[in-house]
């Protein structure tokens, strides 16, 4: 069955096909008709094109030629003669990370807009507007109904990305990690880089954290690989990293790097050779945290339960509670304090290592 080909118009098909063929090197596949050709079927950079002789005015066409690594025409840009501009682009592009622009946010869940609809149908609440420059994003999305997801087998093109399960339970597969398994609260992946997954099922009222970089990356859908692949291969790296999938039923606690707290680390430290940490934190016998400075590219912390006073610097001391969340810039102090009983938060670094500096 015949793909989609774009029709691109042209005043003069001689003129425009001649540049086709012989500037940018594609080869005709159909010309029609014979005694006087007003259309020609065009191949090449792995797809087709359909040159058009129209009469009067036509609206040029944006085009995107991918090009093989290392062809010195990427990144350039010329312009046929019938008025279409063709970019030359790389075929498998590198992941282009923003610059930070480190931003003090605190994102409260009684202040939020509510939660838009994104991809496959879900519920996307926006936990850092400001996106750091572009280089991060947090979401906190939603399932409301239970039952089968609207998803496909795709994958990410990213730096870093991290799934936590914050209510309800969803069931996932993802390539090569054995059979679609079920993650329940508490739980999170690690999504190394290209891993193909498919979403399968939910609970009702699921929600989870998403954390990823850059903020803007694409979702590409994979139309060959079939999920699950019958392979299990725990030890396989994707883009130089590993699957993670932390169960937090009998996962271990362990001391916080304060006293009165303990953690249980997700293993994203581990998996990313260091590129990022995770962990979720509860009260043990604390109720408050020093103010310290913590000189780190990005540090978030999503309140799950309980209440707490966060204090920054100067800034008189803000309540915070369950579903609010807040990102601080390496040169800012920041403590915590009257924390309740009750309380556990979600802690996600990069990178890994911590190291707080006291005023």
């Amino acid at each position: 069955m015949p793909g989609i080909v774009p029709i691109i118009p042209c005043g003069d098909l001689d003129q425009t096909l001649a540049y086709f063929l012989d500037e940018l090197g594609l080869r005709i596949e159909v010309i029609s008709p014979a005694d006087g050709p007003r259309t020609a079927l065009l191949s090449g950079y792995g797809s087709q094109v359909r040159l058009q002789q129209v009469e009067g005015e036509f609206d040029p066409v944006h085009l995107q030629m991918p090009c093989t690594a290392g062809d010195g025409r990427i990144g350039t840009r010329v312009c046929a003669p019938n008025g279409s501009w063709i970019d030359f682009v790389a075929e498998d592009p590198t992941v282009l990370i923003p610059q930070a622009k480190p931003e003090l946010v605190v994102t409260t869940l009684a202040g939020h807009g509510g939660f838009a609809i994104g991809r496959a149908s879900m519920g996307y609440r926006d936990l850092v507007p400001g996106r750091q420059g572009g280089r991060f994003i947090a979401s906190h999305i939603r399932i409301p109904d239970a039952g089968p997801v609207p998803d496909y087998v795709h994958f990410h093109k990213v730096r870093f990305q991290l799934i936590f399960v914050y209510r309800g339970w969803v069931r996932l597969v993802y390539e090569d990690q054995g059979d679609p398994f079920v993650m329940q609260a508490g739980d999170c992946v690690l999504q190394p880089p290209t891993i193909r997954h498919r979403v399968l099922e939910s609970s009702a009222g699921l929600e989870v954290i998403e954390i990823a970089c850059p903020a803007e990356h694409d979702t590409i859908a994979e139309h060959e690989l079939e999920l699950p692949t019958g392979r299990l291969l725990p030890e396989r790296e994707f883009g130089g990293q590993r699957f993670v999938h932390h169960r937090a039923d009998g996962a271990r606690w362990e001391p916080f790097r304060y006293p009165g707290f303990v953690q249980q680390d997700l293993g994203i430290g581990e998996a990313t050779s260091g590129l990022a940490g995770a962990r979720v934190v509860r009260a043990a016998a604390g109720d408050a945290w020093p103010s310290a400075r913590i000189p780190n590219e990005f540090l978030f912390t999503f309140m799950m339960e309980g209440t707490a006073r966060l204090d920054i610097q100067d800034r008189a001391g803000q309540p915070i509670q369950a579903g609010d969340c807040f990102v601080i810039p390496a040169e800012v102090v920041y403590g915590l304090t009257q924390v309740s009983a009750d309380a556990a938060f979600l802690e996600v670094s990069l990178p890994a290592d911590l190291r707080p500096v006291l005023p």
